[in-house]
């Protein structure tokens, strides 16, 4: 019996990488378009950055591997959970002010697993 409810393989030594949707191996995927393009090692990275922004803070949100219209959705409801606007840039959503530890719990409660990184 698996130890944790939420696993399930992603690189297997006869195929290699496998496609996160349809656990199938990258060559042989069935998603077509909606396969994510890169495929991370399954954590959500939060990062808070300041850089080019005159010193405000933003949340940026690396690491899902999810289709372009799944992002949108999420984007959308992190933004409405935490009553602030944001954007989604280059498969990054990005959340305005230091919204770290709200965004951690809404998105452990969809069941990804998630790190807050940098300062």
């Amino acid at each position: 019996m698996n130890k944790h409810k939420n696993s399930r393989p992603v690189y297997s030594t006869e195929t290699g990488r496998l496609c996160p949707q349809c656990h199938r191996p990258v060559a042989g995927c069935v998603c077509g378009k909606d396969r994510p393009a890169a495929t991370g090692d399954g954590i959500v990275r939060l990062h808070r950055e300041t850089k080019g922004r005159g010193g405000k803070a933003v949340t940026v949100i690396k690491g899902l591997c999810l289709p372009e219209r799944e992002l949108q959705d999420l984007a959308r409801a992190l933004k409405q959970k935490c009553g602030v606007g944001g954007s989604l840039k280059d498969g990054q959503i990005e959340i305005q002010g230091d919204q770290r530890p709200a965004i951690k719990t809404e998105l452990e409660k969809r069941g990804f697993s998630v790190r807050i990184a940098g300062g």
